[in-house]
C-alpha cells in the first residue's frame, strides 16, 4: 500500500506548551480555513446548481465518508428535515461501517472498496441522484469505490477533500478541494480539514434548500415544530408575518403545523 504523506505541523513540541499556548496555536491555524473554503466557491456553486436541478426532478443527495468525514455528512443530512421540513430520504448520509460507526470506529471499514456501492444500491440509487464523497485525504477506498461505480451508472458525483491532486479530486465530476495546510497535530484531519468540510457542507445544503424554496426571506418557514423552543420561534415568525397577537399566532401555527402553512392560511 502506498504511504500517505502527511504535512508536518507548523508547531513543534506541543507536549511542552501551556494550555494558553495550545489554544492560541489551534486558533491561529483555524483562521486559515475560511480563506481556503472561499477559494472553492466556484466549485461549490457548480455542485449546488447541479444538485438543485436534479433534486427538483426527484433526485436525492447522498453523502459518503468514513470516520470524521462520514460523521460530518450524517450530521448535515440529519439536520435538513428539522431545519427545512424536507423528507428524511431527500438528503442521506452514509458512513463506512454502518450506523454503529457514528459513535465508535469500525476497524478497516473504510478500506472496503466494494461496500460503498452496496450501501448505495440499498437505496435503489438512480441517475437523478447525486453522490458526494467526503474524505480529507481524498484516498479512502470506501468512498472511491462508491464514486467509481456511481459514475459508471450515470450518477453525478462530487468530492470534498483537502488534498489537491488526490484520487477523489480527480475522480469526482465536481471536486471541491479547500487546501487548509498542515494540521496543528500532524495528520489529525478531524481539525482544520474537518472544519473545512463542515463549512462546505453548510454552504452546500443551505444553498440547495434555499434554491428549492425552503426558506422565505431569511426564515425557516418549513422547520419542524419538534420542541418548545421551535414552537416559540415559529409563533413569533407567524406574529411578524400576520400581525396577530402571540396567542392567536400560536394557535394558528399549531393548527397548520408550520409557519408557511399558518401564514398561507391567514392570507387566504
Amino acid at each position: 500500500m502506498k504511504r500517505i504523506t502527511e504535512s508536518e505541523s507548523n508547531h513543534q513540541n506541543l507536549d511542552t506548551l501551556s494550555t494558553r499556548e495550545l489554544l492560541i496555536g489551534i486558533n491561529q491555524e483555524d483562521h486559515t480555513v475560511p480563506l481556503a473554503v472561499e477559494k472553492e466557491i466556484p466549485q461549490i456553486e457548480k455542485l449546488v446548481d447541479q444538485c438543485v436541478e436534479r433534486m427538483r426532478e426527484g433526485g436525492r443527495l447522498f453523502y459518503m465518508g468514513a470516520g470524521t468525514s462520514g460523521r460530518l455528512g450524517i450530521v448535515d443530512a440529519s439536520e435538513c428535515p428539522p431545519t427545512f421540513g424536507v423528507p428524511h430520504g431527500m438528503v442521506i448520509g452514509i458512513i463506512a461501517g454502518g450506523d454503529q460507526a457514528i459513535r465508535k470506529a469500525v476497524e478497516f471499514a473504510e478500506d472496503d472498496r466494494e461496500q460503498g456501492w452496496k450501501d448505495l444500491k440499498a437505496f435503489e440509487i438512480n441517475e437523478k441522484d447525486i453522490v458526494v464523497g467526503i474524505a480529507a485525504s481524498g484516498t479512502t477506498p470506501y468512498v472511491l469505490g462508491a464514486l467509481e461505480r456511481a459514475k459508471k451508472n450515470g450518477v453525478l458525483t462530487g468530492g470534498i477533500s483537502c488534498n489537491p491532486g488526490s484520487p477523489l479530486s480527480q475522480l469526482a465530476d465536481i471536486a471541491i478541494t479547500p487546501v487548509v495546510g498542515p494540521e496543528f497535530v500532524t495528520g489529525s484531519t478531524r481539525m482544520k480539514s474537518g472544519t473545512a468540510q463542515k463549512l462546505v457542507l453548510n454552504m452546500l445544503s443551505t444553498s440547495i434548500m434555499i434554491r428549492l424554496g425552503r426558506v422565505k426571506g431569511n426564515r425557516m418557514v418549513d422547520m419542524q415544530l419538534s420542541n418548545e423552543k421551535l414552537v416559540d420561534r415559529g409563533t413569533h415568525m407567524v406574529m411578524d408575518a400576520t400581525g396577530l397577537d402571540e396567542q392567536k399566532a400560536n394557535e394558528l401555527l399549531l393548527k397548520h403545523g408550520s409557519v408557511r402553512a399558518a401564514v398561507d392560511a391567514f392570507n387566504r
